[in-house]
């Protein structure tokens, strides 16, 4: 029905289907939808050849929609693009037939190349660079180099550990399952002189700071992006599953200031906001919908969404962290200072994710418990500060901060928790089908939250920093932060600090 592509109704409509078709029909089932539709316009469906030109625009219109939303994720779907190759061919076929599909069809073809679909003979893929996790940087120049998205036939390098703490590096795509990642730790076991032959099963167990253990199950994929912050795999058999400990904090309590004492709050909150556009810019608009829907899915293919929430994750703790290694309470009161600072710039820079991140650190219970430190913060910062926690509070279904945001412009990084939690009501509130129709109305809701997301990344972020050595040094820290995750640990520091605060 999609006759009259250009008028806002129809355009609307449209992007409601391809941004939440996959709801109610697999991609690839929707995809044999439209190459069925194709000939059938001509062969089997009318004899009037304008009303079968009318038809095949139609087909021609979905196509190029589906190909422009799905461009950056389709070398994933490897039976969606077959079929995608199947149609191509076939409408090129017709392309001397019908004259007025012209341009339609020239963009096809500039799409078909931009999304990198071989319809010609087959090639070898070429070999992948490995690619490192942010939470896995080992060297500044990785740190330093600008995100790019993550996909699941990418490989990375990954620790597994032993039950003595001893680990084998293997090398993984980052969708394997955990099958295959046990199967790579077999294989290297069996090379290594120092593990003893195994002939009991492995199991794959993550392991967080905490010490709270979560056992893998072998048909999981994806799960290198699912780990908490300070969270590690395992492979042990089931004999010794309860024997795993975590593997001691990598943060030491030393003497002397760390790098946040040394760096202006601007360059830091800059640094920050660069740093998560990046990221932000990494997600692809249908990993919301896949996040949240990913029961009618049947898949999860989300790994920069969760690489994003992992990262709000980690600034909310590494401002806890901190402020509790520090042991000068007129110090630790300056840090909270300059925290303050750094979610004002970020609220600036419309980096709203930063800014709660941040907001939701000072206000961790053994942050805010230090009554001590919160007294020697100046009378200024106090009340910008209850102005930033009236900001993030969630009554009325977050009111304030959703006030706020209207009123900005694009480039925004939004609360991204928040987006997903809207994702969630409107899923949990309706059902998909209703009496075996599709319920449309919820689907233009979803197809709207998502558009909120595309409309807040619609103008490029423009930052003015230098590019001097002090610059980099700050860059390299705020891309590869150290923190502690483990509630019960920043507690005791926060009491050893403050004994008697409450």
């Amino acid at each position: 029905n999609v006759r009259n592509p250009g008028k806002p109704l129809q355009d609307l409509l449209l992007d409601d289907i391809v941004l939440t078709h996959s709801l109610f029909l697999p991609t690839e089932q929707f995809l044999h939808q439209l190459h069925q539709q194709y000939p059938f316009c001509t062969c089997g469906g009318t004899t009037n050849p304008r009303e079968a030109m009318h038809r095949k625009r139609a087909v021609l219109v979905i196509l190029l929609h589906f190909l422009e939303t799905y461009k950056g994720i389709l070398q994933e779907e490897e039976k969606a693009g077959k079929v995608i190759k199947d149609l191509y061919l076939l409408i090129m076929k017709d392309s001397s037939l019908y004259h007025q599909l012209e341009d339609e069809i020239l963009k096809l073809h500039q799409l078909v190349e931009t999304v990198e679909l071989k319809v010609t003979e087959e090639s070898h893929p070429p070999s992948k660079q490995v690619k490192p996790l942010f939470r896995h940087f080992r060297r500044i120049d990785s740190c330093l180099q600008t995100r790019v998205a993550f996909r699941g036939s990418d490989e990375i390098f990954c620790r597994v550990y032993m039950p003595d703490h001893s680990y084998v590096t293997i090398r993984s795509r980052l969708s394997a399952s955990v099958q295959d990642i046990l199967a790579s730790v077999t294989e290297k076991l069996q090379y290594s002189d120092e593990q003893p032959t195994r002939e009991e099963a492995l199991i794959l167990v993550a392991v967080a700071s905490s010490g709270e253990k979560s056992v893998l199950q072998p048909n999981e994929e994806c799960v290198f992006t699912t780990l908490g912050i300070n969270s590690h795999l395992f492979a042990c058999t089931k004999e010794s599953f309860p024997s795993l400990v975590p593997l001691p904090e990598e943060i030491q309590v030393s003497p002397g200031d760390t790098e946040i004492h040394r760096v202006e709050a601007e360059d830091v909150a800059n640094h920050l906001t660069a740093f998560h556009w990046e990221l932000f810019r990494c997600v692809h608009e249908l990993e919301f919908v896949d996040y949240v829907f990913h029961g009618e899915r049947g898949r999860r293919e989300t790994a920069n969404l969760e690489l994003l929430l992992q990262r709000c994750s980690e600034v909310q703790h590494w401002v806890a962290t901190e402020v509790l290694l520090c042991e000068s309470l007129g110090k630790r009161a300056h840090l909270l200072k300059k925290f303050i600072k750094v979610a004002a710039v970020c609220k600036q820079n419309q980096d709203m994710l930063t800014f709660y991140a941040v907001v939701i650190g000072l206000n961790n219970a053994p942050v805010s418990r230090l009554r001590l430190t919160w007294e020697k913060l100046p009378g200024k910062f106090k009340n910008l500060f209850r102005k930033f926690e009236n900001l993030t509070d969630p009554c009325r279904n977050h009111k304030s901060y959703r006030e706020v945001l209207s009123r900005m412009k694009p480039p925004i990084i939004p609360f991204v928790p928040l987006i997903l939690k809207d994702l969630t009501f409107l899923h949990e509130a309706s059902k998909t089908l209703v009496d075996g129709l599709v319920n449309v109305e919820k689907l233009h809701s979803v197809a709207e939250k998502v558009r909120t997301i595309r409309k807040c990344r619609s103008r490029p972020l423009c930052l003015e920093m230098e590019s001097s050595p002090q610059q980099l040094q700050t860059k390299a820290y705020v891309r590869q932060f150290q923190v502690i995750d483990n509630q019960n640990l920043l507690f005791e520091l926060s009491h050893k600090l403050e004994s008697n605060s409450q």
